[in-house]
């Protein structure tokens, strides 16, 4: 897909992820790296914690979140730079050999104040294991390029 301008984002816009396989060796190497728990690195202790089982981090699934929402090609070859997120929350855990599926709905677009040569598109996540259910859930907010300052016509 061609590059994406703020002026190509439509609200409502949604994009969706193909469903992808979190297995225990990716789920234990990034415990392991950026949140040794033994719930997220050790099966035998994960076994015998309340979640009955390995499971990934939830730093884990964020991260996940953003390599197929850029691997879906929501924004073209335009390169997003991150503002922050909002009401990021855990809502069940990925376990080993889920997929997950990845949809993003665009619900707000503004043109930035500080900088009239972006614009803000602000995004719904919503992150599904293969019953549907619900395991993470946040609303992002991005800066892209517009092709025009505000103001200006084409």
């Amino acid at each position: 897909m061609d590059a994406r301008f703020f002026e190509d984002f439509k609200l409502g816009e949604t994009w969706e992820s193909p469903p992808t396989p979190v297995p225990a060796e990716e789920i234990v190497a990034f415990g392991q790296a950026f949140d040794p728990q033994p719930m997220h690195t050790d099966a035998a202790r994960a076994a015998a914690s309340p979640f009955k089982g390995l499971v990934a981090s939830g730093w884990h699934v964020a991260a996940l979140t953003m390599r197929e929402f850029v691997r879906a090609g929501g924004y073209g070859r335009t390169p997003m730079v991150g503002l922050g997120i909002d009401e990021l929350r855990w809502r069940a855990p990925l376990r080993a050999d889920d997929a997950v599926t990845v949809q993003r709905e665009v619900i707000e677009l503004r043109r930035s104040e500080s900088n009239p040569g972006h614009g803000i598109v602000r995004t719904r996540v919503t992150v599904r294991n293969q019953d549907g259910a619900i395991v993470m859930s946040m609303i992002s907010a991005g800066r892209v390029p517009a092709r025009q300052p505000a103001g200006e016509k084409s």
